[in-house]
C-alpha cells in the first residue's frame, strides 16, 4: 500500500508566530495586512481549519506560557467545533467544483445544441418563413429543421424530446444527422418518420420519447405534404374563408415501436394560406392558475398578420412569455410558412 503524506511548509508556524507576536505588540494595520497575505499561504500549503486554530494556540501558548485555563478550555472548544466545521467545509468545497463541472458540461451540450439548428431560413420565392425557438433553460428539449432541396421543396419538422439535460441534447443530435441521411425522403414525411423511427427505437433509452411533426412543401404544385409522431397539432390558416383549423396528424411518439406506420396528410395551399408548427411550449403557456387555450393562440397570430412571418413569431413570442413574466415554464418554438399573395 502506497501513503501519500500532505507536503507540510515547516516555516509556516514561525512565520506566524513573527506576525502574531509583531502584532499583539503594536495592533498597526501593517500587521493585519501581513495577516492576509498570510492566510494565502496557508490556502497553498491546504492547512485546514483546525490545523490553524491548533497552530494559533500553540504561538499563543508559546508567546505567553501562562495562558489561563479557562483560555486552554475554550480554545479546546474551539477545535473541537472546528474539525466539524473543516470537515463540512471540505465537502462543501467538493460539491461546488463538482456543480461548476457540471455547468461546464452544460455549457458545452448547450452550444452543441446550437449548432445542430438551421443556421439561416431557406429563401423561396414564393414563400415567407418565420422561426422562433426559446429554450426553458440552457438546454432545449424542442428541435426544429428547416431545409430546402434541390427542387425548391422546403422540409420542414418540429420535435420534442420527452427528456431535458445532457441526454436531450445528445438525443436532437442523433436526429439531426438522421434526417440528413435520409434527403431522397423529404417529399415523402411518412416514410421519413418511419425510417426515423426505427433509428430512435434502435438508439434512444426506454425512458425517452420524441414527438415530431414533419412536412414537405412543393413551391411548383403548392402543396403540404406532412406526417405527425405524436405531436401538438398545428394550424392551417385559410386566407380566402379567414379561418383557422387543427393541422391535426394521427401517430404514435417516436420511440415505442420499430414496427409503427405513419399515415400522411396532404393541404393545397393557396395565395395567403399558412401552415403553423409549434411545440406545446406554446400552447401550454401558464397564465395565472390555467393554460392558455388554443384559440387564444390564434387570436395572436391574428393579432400581427400583417407583418412578416418573422415578426409574426417574435411578437406572438414576446406577449405570450410577456403573460409568463418573461419565465418560460416549458420550451418554446414556433414556425409559420406562408405562401406570398
Amino acid at each position: 500500500m502506497v501513503i501519500e503524506y500532505k507536503e507540510i511548509d515547516v516555516t509556516l508556524p514561525t512565520k506566524y508566530k513573527e506576525i502574531l507576536k509583531s502584532y499583539l505588540e503594536n495592533k498597526s494595520e501593517q500587521g493585519l495586512y501581513k495577516a492576509q497575505q498570510y492566510s494565502k499561504k496557508l490556502l497553498e500549503n491546504q492547512t485546514s481549519p483546525e490545523e490553524l486554530i491548533s497552530l494559533h494556540f500553540s504561538v499563543l501558548e508559546e508567546v505567553y506560557p501562562h495562558v489561563a485555563e479557562e483560555m486552554r478550555d475554550s480554545f479546546e472548544f474551539l477545535l473541537e467545533v472546528m474539525i466539524g466545521y473543516g470537515l463540512a467545509y471540505r465537502e462543501h468545497q467538493i460539491l461546488r467544483d463538482r456543480q461548476r463541472e457540471l455547468e461546464l458540461q452544460i455549457d458545452v451540450a448547450a452550444n452543441m445544441q446550437q449548432t445542430l439548428l438551421p443556421k439561416e431560413i431557406p429563401v423561396v420565392d414564393s414563400l415567407d418563413i418565420g422561426i422562433i425557438s426559446v429554450p426553458a433553460s440552457k438546454m432545449s428539449g424542442d428541435y426544429y429543421y428547416c431545409v430546402k432541396d434541390e427542387n425548391e421543396c422546403v422540409g420542414v419538422a418540429i420535435a420534442d424530446i420527452i427528456g431535458k439535460g445532457v441526454p436531450a441534447a445528445l438525443c436532437m443530435s442523433m436526429i439531426k444527422y438522421a434526417m440528413d441521411s435520409l434527403p431522397e425522403q423529404r417529399m415523402q414525411p411518412g416514410a421519413l418518420l418511419e425510417n426515423l423511427n426505427r433509428v430512435v427505437e434502435q438508439n434512444v433509452d426506454e425512458s425517452m420519447f420524441i414527438t415530431m411533426m414533419y412536412g414537405s412543401y412543393d413551391p411548383r404544385a403548392h402543396e403540404f405534404f406532412y406526417s405527425g409522431a405524436g405531436h401538438e397539432p398545428g394550424f392551417f390558416y385559410n386566407y380566402e374563408q379567414d379561418t383557422f383549423e387543427e393541422l391535426y396528424a394521427k401517430g404514435l411518439v417516436l420511440g415505442v415501436s420499430r414496427k409503427t406506420k405513419f399515415r400522411e396528410y396532404e393541404k393545397k395551399v393557396n395565395e395567403g394560406d399558412f401552415i403553423v408548427l409549434l411545440s406545446d411550449g406554446v400552447t401550454e403557456c401558464r397564465v395565472d392558475e390555467r393554460f392558455i387555450e388554443r384559440e387564444e393562440v390564434t387570436n395572436l397570430i391574428r393579432k400581427y398578420m400583417h407583418l412578416s412571418a418573422q415578426e409574426i413569431v417574435d411578437n406572438v413570442y414576446h406577449e405570450l412569455a410577456q403573460l409568463q413574466g418573461f419565465a418560460l415554464k416549458d420550451d418554446f418554438t414556433l414556425m409559420i410558412l406562408r405562401r406570398q399573395v
